[in-house]
This record gives structure tokens, C-alpha cells and sequence, in this order.
């Protein structure tokens, strides 16, 4: 059934279904001309991530079994996915928040709808290569709103969300180091501070639409019936805003754009919605991006001769465990790695590996800042845009979906000050966005 033809009830809902009337040319009219052709393979970067996947994979091999061998090729596709499609978290919600073009917000919402079916499918068997899969399903309380309202807030500042932070480093954009730097940084605070957001602030109830709506199809079914009016209101807030279209970037031509790039972000959004069910597959559970940051943070300390490890957070056990083992055998840090590794293959043979020589201080305080933000809110709202808002959604949690309102929310303010830190915002007489 197509988006017209699902029943939208009631007066609300029928501006919504007038506003999709039309959509094919409006979806041809919310991107820019692909016109300029990708540059020529750039070999040495290429090689250089050639031999880092390949060691990447053989020390994995060394300390941890083949499923997690397995979950850092996937990393590597990841990577390579996100960064050929361009697949923008941060730019997606700032476009629609500033002149409300709603594009991205529309590719998340196929890569949504297509993980949500796959990880329903996963979830009713019950089959998988690391037992029993389990998805991510994480509280409702003041956490999630104090933690996602800053993670929105900061990938505004920062440039860049968890998972765009990881392909940027991977491509070579240098301030985004410094974003990184700080998500390390508020992930260690955040560690710090876990006995009061634990035990001080209530905590709420983790809230599952399986359970509430008596069974994984009903599950299913709302997720979509959700995912279909989110896709109607980008049509109609671009009806009433006109919003100037989105930039495309360099490509390739014929079979050689499979490999050298761009995609189409329908493409991409359906490629990262199979990867991450194959993660869920293969690892036994969803795709997820910074717990790893406050290892290595936590590990950087014990090299410095600081004792993480007496905190309560470290004195969970799991995460216990994940600090007293190397950090190639943690399954979220093998994905990050394979993520960085990946994008650095993809943009060399799209021609678009660069090094950015100079940083302005501005941005690399906004940056340093932004990733502070959102290093501190994952770990208070249970995840970032691909733990709590990708992988929580697609596991029928309910604060994935609380994640994103709230998401949006801080995204607001982060625009308004973006241009203290010398950023930009998109205009409505931009020519493109």
C-alpha cells in the first residue's frame, strides 16, 4: 500500500494526505543537479585503508570469536555506506528546524521503516549467530530528555552526530577530531556522574511497543503508521515554506557510482537499515556508537594512571567487563573502528579523502564543546541519533521515538548558537541547502 493510500483519520490528518499529492515532483525538487563528476581515485589513502582493514580484522581474529570478527566488517560497511550516501543526521534536522526542508528527515524515516521490518522478523524467530538477538529498549525518564535535549543541542555546535563524527574523522575533515576528542571527553563525565542520574534522579520505566501493543505485528504496524505521517508533515511544512533544495555532492558515473559515489539517500537509507539488522543478526544485538567513546576514555585514563575502574559506572557488570578486556574485543568499538576505516576507503576511491590544514578557533571550540554535549547527553538518554533514535525506533522502543522529539528540540536552540562558534545556518533564499 503507498503512503496515499493509507487511511489518515480524523480533520488533522487530512492536510497531511492533500500535502502528499504531488510528492514525486516535489522529491525531484528537493535536491540540487548532480552536476559535477567525483575526481579520480586517490590510491595511496586507498591503500592505506586497504591495510588498516585487513590489520583491523586480524587482531580482532586474535582476541574475540568470528561473530565479532564478523561485527567489524560490518563496521567497515557501515562506513563506507554512510559516508558514500552522505547519510546526514545533524544536516537532516537543521534543514528542516532553519528552512524546513525535509529530505533527510525522509530518508530516515524509509531507513526507519525498512529496519523496522527487519528487526521485527529477527526479533519473531529468535534467530541469530550470538544467541537470542536483543534490542535496544532503554527508560523513559528525566534522563532521556536532559540527555537528548544536550545531544541536540551539541551536534548543532559540534557539526556532526555520533555516527557523522566517525565517518568525517574516517574521510579526513580534522575539526571533527576535535568533536570526537570531545564526545571522549563527556562520555567520561558522564561516567563520573553515574551514581546521581542512577540513584538521585528517577529513573522511569522502560516502555517496549511489543508489550503494549500486545505482539511484534501491532508493533510493527504502529511504527509505520508513525513513520508515514512524519513523512506526510515534512511535505506539508515544504508546501508552506518552499525550502531551497539540497545540495548533491560530487558522483560517478554507470556501475563505477557503486563503488566511487554518491548515492542516492533512499539508497543509503535502505543499506544501512539491512547493516544494521545484519549487526543485530551476527552480534545479537543493535548497531550503537558511543559506550565505546567512554571506554577509551576510561582506558586513557589507566594509561595516564587514573583508576576508572573504582567508579560505579566501571563496577557494572558489564561494563566491567568491557574495561578489563581489550578494546578490540568490545563490539561497539570494532564497529567504530571498521566505521572510520570503512569512510576512509570510500572517500578515497570517491576522490574525496581531505585533510583540513587549518581550523579556525571558533570552530574548534564549537566543536570541542559540541562534542562535550553530546558525549554526556548519550549517556543520559541511553543513546545518540544511532543507539537511542535508529536502533531504540527499529527495536520498538518508545524512547527512540521520545529521543527524536526531543532531539528536534535541541536542535533549535543549537542553531540559535551555531553563529557564536562561526557556523552558519541555511537561509530560505539560499539558493540550495
Amino acid at each position: 500500500m503507498s503512503v496515499l493510500d493509507d487511511p489518515v483519520g480524523g480533520p488533522a490528518g487530512k492536510p497531511l494526505v492533500r500535502a502528499l499529492r504531488g510528492v514525486p515532483a516535489q522529491e525531484r525538487a528537493a535536491f540540487g543537479p548532480a552536476d559535477r563528476a567525483a575526481p579520480p581515485v586517490q590510491w595511496v589513502p586507498t591503500a592505506v585503508a586497504v591495510l588498516l582493514a585487513a590489520l583491523l580484522l586480524w587482531g580482532i581474529s586474535r582476541v574475540a570469536p568470528a561473530t565479532t570478527v564478523g561485527t567489524g566488517a560490518l563496521g567497515l560497511a557501515l562506513g563506507f555506506t554512510l559516508f558514500h550516501s552522505r547519510f546526514g543526521f545533524t544536516s537532516g534536522w537543521r534543514q528542516l528546524v532553519a528552512v524546513g526542508q525535509g529530505a533527510a528527515i525522509r530518508a530516515h524515516m524509509v531507513m526507519l521503516g525498512v529496519a523496522t521490518v527487519l528487526f521485527g522478523v529477527i526479533f519473531a524467530t529468535g534467530i541469530g549467530l550470538s544467541g537470542d538477538p536483543r534490542g535496544y529498549v532503554s527508560p523513559v525518564g528525566i534522563g532521556l530528555v536532559v540527555g537528548a535535549f544536550l545531544f541536540g543541542v551539541g551536534m548543532q555546535i559540534g557539526g556532526s552526530c555520533a555516527s557523522g563524527t566517525l565517518f568525517a574523522v574516517g574521510s579526513g575533515q580534522s575539526a571533527i577530531v576535535l568533536t570526537l576528542f570531545g564526545f571522549i571527553v563527556g562520555s567520561v563525565f558522564a561516567a563520573l556522574s553515574f551514581p546521581f542520574w542512577n540513584d538521585v534522579v528517577p529513573q522511569g520505566p522502560a516502555i517496549s511497543l511489543v508489550d503494549v501493543l500486545g505482539g511484534i505485528p501491532g508493533a510493527v504496524a504502529a511504527s509505520l503508521l508513525v513513520i508515514v505521517l512524519i513523512i506526510a508533515a515534512t511535505y506539508w511544512v515544504a508546501k508552506r515554506r518552499t525550502p531551497p533544495p539540497v545540495e548533491r555532492p560530487p558522483s560517478a558515473r554507470g556501475i563505477a557510482r557503486v563503488l566511487r559515489g554518491s548515492w542516492p539517500l533512499w539508497v543509503g537509507a535502505i543499506v544501512l537499515a539491512v547493516l544494521n539488522a545484519a549487526v543485530l543478526f551476527v552480534s545479537g544485538q543493535p548497531w550503537g556508537v558511543t559506550s565505546a567513546f567512554g571506554l577509551w576514555g576510561a582506558k586513557a585514563l589507566q594509561w595516564l594512571g587514573a583508576e576508572p575502574q573504582n567508579w560505579a559506572f566501571w563496577q557494572q557488570p558489564a561494563n566491567a567487563k568491557s574495561l578489563a578486556g581489550p578494546v578490540l574485543a568490545d563490539r561497539i568499538s570494532v564497529l567504530d573502528l571498521g566505521i572510520m576505516i570503512g569512510a576512509l576507503f570510500a572517500s578515497a576511491v570517491g576522490g574525496a579523502f581531505l585533510l583540513h590544514k587549518r581550523i579556525p578557533w571558533k570552530l574548534a571550540v564549537g566543536a570541542v564543546v559540541g562534542g562535550i554535549l553530546m558525549g554526556y547527553g548519550a549517556r543520559l538518554a541511553g543513546g545518540c541519533n544511532i543507539g537511542a533514535y535508529f536502533s531504540g525506533i527499529a527495536s520498538f522502543s518508545l524512547h527512540g521515538w521520545i529521543w527524536g522529539a526531543v532531539a528536534l528540540a535541541g536542535t533549535w536552540v543549537g542553531l540559535r548558537l551555531r553563529p557564536l562558534f562561526g557556523l552558519a545556518n541555511p537561509r530560505p533564499a539560499d539558493s540550495i541547502c
